[in-house]
């Protein structure tokens, strides 16, 4: 009898998620985690280490709710967006309940339901990567929570308004909505919070990793109504985030730390235009979608050789080439003007070299 034999059968037959640090390599330009490339800079003021935290620290809460233009009642604190998308299929799914996610996708819907030993039935996106609304409503019998990503993670793309608010009129008494809103901050206009007013059901994921350059923070948020928030509660870790991150996630969210997100918001499209220019000139490249994220998809006519020949220059970027439909696409975190120039050069010179 070994210790594998011992744990559950799901875990066993689980693959995790496959994250950047999990992927390794070594490099000195990391462009595969959608990161900011520098970190900002905070001091703690909070030194009460002896003490446990607040369950749902106040500052945190009442900050976020101020960005967000909602109640404090409206918002859960968690240990980043990736504890708030199993609390919420912990909370929700029977085992006998399905969740539904449209890949390709961000791949933790999948995880989180596995590790739960929650079934999952996947609608993939169509070919422009937007909903295929259809297909999701034949499937709704046995589906308790659907995640949606918009800008989708890796695609880059915005959902269609219209479409989510579609899937949330058919989905009204049977299901939990889910929007995950990690990168939200690259096009706030996009962002699906006004709408909580109209549907109890919606629950709205977000982050301090991208925008906010807060990435080891790992400090999330679920938006939603009182009531499914009170559900949430009911599961969470007693004492989800430490002191040190409340105190630094609380200053990020005042005027001062808003600023200069927005800042960092300005600087990240002003480069991934640059980036996307360049690209654009190099006869490996095929296409390159359009974004409203902190990243680029990009099509080679050779992914693999290009994302190899770049991995062993030490310039890691995400390969995406094995995710449903996108076959030879890497995925480009945009990083500063001076790392997105070398990888520019990497692939020129790789052009070169393959004459």
């Amino acid at each position: 009898m070994t210790i594998t034999s011992l744990s559950r059968k799901n875990i066993q037959a689980l693959t995790p998620y496959q994250s950047a640090r999990r992927l390794g390599g070594k490099g000195d330009i990391w462009l595969n985690a959608n990161e900011y490339p520098t970190s900002p800079k905070f001091e703690l003021t909070l030194e009460k280490f002896n003490r446990y935290p607040e369950p749902q620290p106040q500052s945190v809460i009442e900050g976020y709710a101020r960005y967000a233009n909602l109640k404090p009642e409206n918002v859960l604190v968690s240990r980043g967006g990736d504890e708030s998308i199993e609390l919420i299929i912990r909370a929700f799914c029977e085992p006998t309940d399905s969740i539904l996610y449209c890949p390709p996708t961000y791949g933790m819907y999948a995880v989180s339901a596995e590790t739960c030993d929650i079934p999952q039935i996947t609608v993939p996106l169509t070919a422009d990567f937007q909903l295929n609304l259809a297909e999701i409503e034949k499937q709704l019998d046995k589906v308790k929570v659907i995640f949606v990503c918009s800008p989708n993670n890796p695609t880059g793309n915005t959902l269609k308004r219209s479409d989510l608010i579609k899937l949330l009129q058919i989905t009204e008494g049977k299901a939990i909505v889910v929007v995950d809103e990690a990168y939200i901050e690259f096009c706030p206009e996009s962002t699906m919070v006004t709408e909580l007013v109209n549907y109890s059901h919606l629950a709205i994921v977000r982050t301090l990793s991208k925008a906010f350059a807060l990435a080891g923070l790992r400090c999330g948020f679920t938006l939603a109504n009182p009531e499914l928030i009170n559900v949430l509660q009911k599961v969470i870790a007693p004492y989800p985030l430490a002191t040190p991150v409340a105190d630094i996630a609380t200053q990020a969210l005042q005027e001062k730390g808003l600023q200069q997100m927005q800042k960092r918001v300005e600087e990240i499209k002003q480069n991934r235009q640059i980036l996307q220019n360049s690209l654009s000139n190099l006869p490996l490249v095929e296409q390159i979608y359009p974004s409203d994220a902190n990243y680029l998809l990009v099509k080679f006519k050779d992914g693999q050789q290009v994302f190899n020949a770049l991995w062993e220059q030490g310039i890691i970027l995400r390969n995406q080439h094995n995710a449903l439909g996108l076959a030879n696409c890497i995925r480009i975190t945009i990083g500063t003007q001076t790392e997105n120039q070398r990888v520019i050069d990497a692939i020129t010179a790789l052009q070169s070299s393959t004459k």
